[in-house]
């Protein structure tokens, strides 16, 4: 079955494929995201006024102020709308073992992510809809230091059945 499926070379000797699954790719705007998208609108806003008051002096230099009124738009738009078009781009899978989170995002490339399932891994399932399941977690660096992000299975359908099969495995290693 691994072969037919691309995953010969990847799966371990007898580790068997679970569950597979993708996340929902629904755009979601949070009460999070109000601060970006006021801020992104005054900057966006400020550099089209700028922009018609430096054309009607004649002339293209008014042009300058489109590189900030775009600049704007993406602190508008970007938190909001990347992550639904990042999750367009994943796919996840279960096994007997291990959790993979695969992504395909041009410009980052194709990438293939493996946590294994222990007995003692901690598991943080949030009921949705749509479920989200945490079972990794990594630090992130920042400019001003870093901050933990949680990793797993996200946004995803019938997460009560996918939580149930992480906890068998769990109680099969134990």
């Amino acid at each position: 079955m691994a072969s037919i499926d691309g995953w010969d070379g990847i799966l371990d000797e007898g580790e068997e494929i679970l569950w597979q699954g993708r996340p929902d790719p629904r755009v979601v705007f949070r009460g999070r995201h109000l601060l970006t998208v006021t801020f992104g609108a005054f900057f966006a806003g400020f550099a089209l006024v700028w922009m018609l008051l430096a054309s009607s002096g004649g002339g293209y230099f008014w042009t300058f102020g489109l590189i900030h009124f775009t600049v704007g738009l993406g602190i508008m738009a970007g938190p909001i709308f990347w992550p639904a078009w990042a999750r367009r781009h994943t796919w996840y899978t279960l096994t007997d073992r291990r959790a993979f989170i695969a992504t395909d995002i041009p410009f980052q490339g194709r990438k293939l992510r493996s946590f294994p399932i222990a007995a003692k891994t901690r598991i943080d399932y949030q009921q949705g809809p749509p479920d989200t399941i945490h079972f990794a977690e990594e630090y992130r660096r920042t400019k001003n230091g870093s901050h933990r992000v949680a990793i797993g299975f996200e946004r995803i359908d019938k997460g009560d059945e996918v939580y149930r099969l992480i906890r068998d495995i769990q109680r099969a290693e134990a």
